[in-house]
């Protein structure tokens, strides 16, 4: 192994932590600000509903377009590092104002905050699609893509966590009102910017690995998505996860403040999910030498179902949901990065079968995925805040039996059908084996479409 690929592995993860941190404040916690901080009355909260599932929607069904313009960028510093840079310094900005005050309430509310929401969508999609599609660039071999993918994954959960363990704390100590999210916000930009840094001057592609293709027509990106059946059938199996996933962890203040009943424990839960994500990420490449990603992905969903079960049947008690939880996160962290490998093969099965590459329209998959499975999530936290009670509710007490059900129902049963579904549809309709990757590989030499002059390629060092 070089040291630039080596080195290429910790500046391509460590640019992940803040894009992370920036995410996980937008995606689990904008709700409880509006909800909590904000305290949007219940016809505004529906309003909202519609506007961020209706804007999330559009705006993922633009990702391919992104794509289309990643793949089709040239410079001197490449097609991914412009598009890294300009989604996440635009991003950054955008988190701060939708975590400001601007004083406006009723239609002026909904309508500048679902602007500002937009813009962040389109902002954030350009950096993800742009960040993970560079990914197939760096290696074209497996075992080395787990290794890269797996340390980003940890940086990313890494950033995430620092997110999710930290923001009641500290918003606590910065006085728990709006002015504190503000400040908190700025501060999750800020560490944005800078470890995006790391993957703007560190990482280095292998430009020469692959013959150059011509650009990619409007006319040709359908084709790219739609004859490409492997990265049709990933992706659905990765919207039902991302769904599930993001449901779930959406709830999860909600659930500490109204079914726990203490706000407080909510940091320490977190804290023991992270520890246990980091933990399954950390060996996933020991249990990668031993068994097939097919194994592995069932392995994970009976660990997510028992999770699941546990926690819904449970009493509110941390010796019952702290082992769910762990069980829950260590399954989910596994099939998070066996996603990213099954969507980084897709890149070359789709040149194999069509004639072209196009690593950032297949990655734009991904943000599509979550923009969608973020979207449905919201919708189903929203609306279940309303019809539960808890969105009226002025302290837990007056949250029903009936209410508290019907939540730890949309938190748990709802996404492990989502997740069980999208296992079944990859365990039929996923054929990317070992074998198949490696016949690619052998087919695209042949006929001139990649240069094997590393020893990479087939040979795991």
């Amino acid at each position: 192994m070089s040291k630039q690929t080596k080195a290429n592995r910790y500046f391509f993860g460590l640019g992940t932590v803040g894009r992370d941190m920036l995410y996980a404040l937008v995606s689990m916690y904008l709700v409880f600000y509006l909800t909590e901080i904000l305290n949007l009355s219940d016809a505004t909260m529906w309003w909202l509903t519609g506007v961020f599932t209706a804007l999330r929607i559009f705006d993922a069904v633009n990702d391919p377009f992104m794509g289309y313009l990643v793949d089709n960028t040239q410079s001197r510093y490449g097609k991914f590092k412009p598009w890294i840079a300009i989604g996440g310094v635009i991003g950054g900005i955008l988190t701060v104002l939708l975590f400001t005050d601007l004083g406006l309430s009723g239609p002026a509310f909904v309508l500048t905050f679902g602007l500002f929401y937009l813009l962040w969508d389109l902002a954030y999609g350009a950096n993800d699609i742009a960040y993970w599609s560079m990914l197939p660039a760096l290696t074209i071999n497996q075992k080395e893509r787990e290794k890269t993918g797996a340390f980003a994954r940890i940086c990313a959960n890494i950033g995430m966590y620092l997110v999710v363990v930290g923001i009641i704390p500290a918003t606590y100590a910065l006085g728990g009102n709006k002015n504190a999210w503000f400040i908190f916000s700025i501060i999750v930009a800020l560490l944005t910017w800078v470890f995006l840094l790391f993957t703007l001057l560190g990482v280095k592609e292998k430009r020469d690995l692959y013959k150059t293709e011509e650009r990619t027509s409007l006319k040709e990106l359908f084709a790219v998505i739609f004859h490409n059946d492997q990265l049709l059938y990933t992706a659905l199996a990765m919207a039902l996860f991302m769904i599930g996933y993001c449901t779930t962890t959406s709830f999860g203040v909600y659930y500490f403040k109204y079914a726990y009943k203490d706000e407080n424990m909510y940091a320490v839960f977190s804290g023991i999910l992270g520890v246990s994500q980091l933990l399954a990420l950390s060996i996933f490449n020991l249990f990668s030498k031993k068994y097939t990603r097919k194994q592995l992905y069932t392995l994970s969903t009976i660990l997510v179902v028992l999770g699941y079960l546990i926690f819904f049947f449970a009493p509110e008690k941390m010796g019952f949901i702290g082992p769910a939880g762990v069980l829950i996160f260590i399954g989910e962290a596994f099939i998070q990065l066996l996603m990213l490998m099954f969507l980084a093969d897709t890149v070359e099965y789709g040149q194999w079968k069509l004639g072209r590459r196009n690593e950032s329209i297949t990655f734009s998959m991904q943000p599509f995925i979550n923009k969608i499975g973020a979207a449905l999530a919201n919708g189903i936290v929203m609306a279940t805040t309303v019809i539960s009670g808890i969105n009226a509710a002025a302290t837990p007490e007056e949250v029903t039996a009936r209410g508290l059900l019907l939540m730890k129902s949309a938190m748990l049963i709802l996404p492990l059908l989502f997740i069980v579904t999208g296992y079944l549809i990859y365990l039929f309709k996923f054929k990317i084996d070992k074998e198949l990757f490696d016949r690619m590989l052998a087919d695209l030499a042949a006929r001139g479409d990649l240069k094997l002059k590393e020893r990479e390629t087939f040979v795991d060092d």
